[in-house]
């Protein structure tokens, strides 16, 4: 009986078992958010870089002569990671309108999410 209750009140290896339940949670959460700033980043720069290439068709006419050369002003101010967005140019009735699309790949490690990304501004 002392034996049994002895094992059951030593406190040796607590902590490396704690560690064992909470640290894949911890680790999990924030490789999460850093995925998720990722993703809100490239959001943002994609919807930044059609606001400018759209802006550019309007204003900037010696800059942006033709469709072409506003898909590359449009490109270049594209600032997100990992992806490389395909961008169009058009002439519509509210004016010229830049649209952009991309994906956004989670990588989890046994699966891969794919969230698809896009944005269009019209500027007069």
């Amino acid at each position: 009986m002392i034996l049994r209750w002895h094992i059951i009140a030593d406190q040796r290896g607590s902590s490396a078992l704690e560690f064992a339940i909470v640290g894949p949670v911890f680790l999990c959460l924030v490789i999460g958010l850093i995925y998720g700033c990722l993703l809100l980043f490239t959001m943002a720069s994609l919807q930044y870089a059609v606001e400018e290439g759209s802006r550019c068709a309007s204003v900037k006419t010696t800059v942006c002569t033709s469709s072409a050369s506003t898909i590359t002003y449009t490109q270049a101010a594209y600032l997100g990671p990992f992806t490389a967005p395909t961008f169009t140019s058009t002439t519509a009735a509210c004016g010229h309108t830049v649209s952009g699309s991309t994906s956004f790949r989670f990588d989890i490690g046994l699966a891969a999410l794919t969230v698809p990304l896009s944005a269009k501004a019209c500027f007069p």
